[in-house]
């Protein structure tokens, strides 16, 4: 008896609902134009963003701060060219028709083609963002990565590769894609011309970290936390109009079926809404007094907490102490307060310690800015006198001996005229005495104010003021120290003349 052979079911290939996307999206990451402008790109982030945020103090919140605006500036014109050049391609080409056959529609085709760009990009700014934060984490002493600006630069890329692949399938020319570049890059360049204050809707820009009338300044995110407010609104912004702009390049009749259209118009109208939802809560914004954006729907009043720290403190007859994130300053500072430390150190009303203090930020008249410090000047028992270091804003950043001689020269004055009992009414004995001490301390001599209070510009002294300064400045410090010891009391009540100063 023969077997007869039993023909079985044909067995159907595994079907994978994303193998064909997947296949496609690999074929356009080998052949686009992103590729060859990554290299331009990663150059133009080293001789611009790297360079700058580098030249800063390592501090986190200041290089990633600074690091945003020109990262940004520097990916625009190669990802809005790069995407122009390939959303022009089938134009171009003249092979729209030919392509139109295919098994897959021409919106999933060109979204396709776009998040291959995109991809390039991303990897190639964060790749360049990454070789920055690693180079701050071995020189930072305090604190760890702010990732929020490094979030608005990556969200900022897929918009404006949007963007530029929409005006190459508008207008398939070759001068598309050189044109869009260039008016990509002046377009995010002067978007933050029209800002005015701390409250304007303009601070949606991308290239914005905070309020734009600080720039860069090292105490914002030191003393309290980073604020995400502002980068929210901005990654929000920046997501809905990148789906809006891929949402309207599927409306037209070629781009697929009704469903898909449909489909399209719902994604443009989502888009349109969370980014004008963005420019109205950047609209509300407003800067606190920590220096940094504020939206009051989207702020958490847990951030308005200070950030405790154990401070690092120098050695010495009265230590100074900073922020650990300024370790690196501890030296020089202690190095520029020596002089006048010294010479009031062990005499009563002499601080116990010089302890860095927070600064305050209020939004003035126009664009102008004003800081200040929290807290009062003077505060406990034995006395701790607070400082803030020279702010540095809008300008470069200060050396180390700089903001040294810069501390001394603001610190001095406060700190002996709480010992010698200076201030306004300050007799001739006292502003000779004070005078003197400037003087041995390296500062230059000048009314000294009252504790707390700001210090007025330098006036000339009276003649014999400025006589028995010489003379009491040439004693030796230790003649100074001992007299002062001795007749410190005496001289704080008024009660001794410029004649009876050795």
């Amino acid at each position: 008896m023969t077997a007869v052979p039993v023909a079985g079911r044909p067995v159907r290939a595994r079907r994978w609902p994303l193998g064909a996307a997947g296949r496609l999206l690999r074929l356009e990451l080998r052949r686009n134009a992103m590729v060859w402008m990554v290299p331009v790109a990663a150059a133009l982030f080293w001789f611009t963003a790297y360079r700058k945020s580098v030249a800063s103090p390592p501090l986190w919140d200041l290089r990633a701060m600074t690091m945003q605006g020109p990262a940004l500036l520097v990916f625009v014109s190669p990802v809005a060219g790069a995407a122009a050049w390939m959303g022009s391609r089938e134009g171009r080409r003249r092979i729209t028709g030919l392509v139109a056959g295919t098994a897959r529609p021409r919106w999933t085709r060109q979204l396709a083609t776009w998040a291959a760009t995109t991809c390039w990009a991303v990897v190639a700014c964060l790749g360049c963002v990454a070789v920055l934060y690693g180079v701050t984490a071995r020189q930072a002493a305090w604190g760890g990565p702010l990732w929020w600006p490094a979030a608005v630069a990556a969200a900022s890329l897929p918009a404006l590769s949007a963007f530029g692949f929409a005006a190459g399938t508008l207008v398939p020319r070759r001068f598309t894609a050189p044109v869009i570049a260039v008016a990509a890059f002046f377009a995010l360049g002067i978007s933050t011309q029209p800002i005015h204050g701390s409250q304007s809707y303009w601070q949606i820009s991308p290239v914005v970290t905070g309020p734009w009338d600080i720039g860069p300044s090292a105490g914002v995110a030191t003393f309290y936390h980073y604020l995400p407010d502002l980068p929210i609104a901005q990654v929000m912004f920046l997501a809905g109009l990148t789906v809006a702009v891929l949402g309207a390049l599927g409306l037209p009749a070629g781009s697929g079926g009704q469903w898909l259209r449909r489909s399209a118009a719902a994604l443009t109208a989502a888009g349109l809404l969370a980014a004008g939802t963005a420019v109205t809560l950047a609209g509300t914004g407003r800067m606190d007094a920590h220096g940094m954006i504020t939206i009051p729907a989207l702020h958490d009043a847990a951030a308005d907490r200070p950030i405790r720290y154990h401070p690092v403190c120098g050695h010495a007859a009265i230590p100074v102490c900073l922020h650990p994130a300024y370790a690196g300053y501890l030296p020089g500072v202690a190095a520029a307060l020596e002089p006048v430390l010294s010479q009031v150190a062990g005499l009563p009303g002499a601080p116990a310690r010089i302890s860095q203090a927070a600064a305050t930020y209020h939004q003035g008249p126009d664009n102008s800015v004003s800081t200040g410090m929290a807290g009062p000047r003077w505060s406990g028992t034995p006395a701790v006198f607070h400082l803030v270091l020279p702010g540095q804003l809008p300008g470069p950043t200060m050396t180390t001996s700089e903001l040294a001689a810069q501390v001394r020269a603001d610190a001095g004055p406060p700190i002996v005229a709480a010992v010698i009992g200076g201030g306004p009414g300050a007799s001739p004995a006292q502003q000779a005495v004070m005078a003197a001490l400037m003087t041995a301390a390296g500062v230059p001599p000048s009314a000294a104010p009252a504790p707390g209070a700001p210090q007025p510009a330098a006036v000339p002294l009276p003649a014999p003021v400025s006589a028995a300064a010489q003379r009491f400045a040439a004693l030796p410090p230790a003649a100074r120290h001992s007299w002062l010891v001795r007749h410190l009391a005496a001289l704080r009540a008024g009660r001794i003349t410029l004649a009876q100063l050795p």
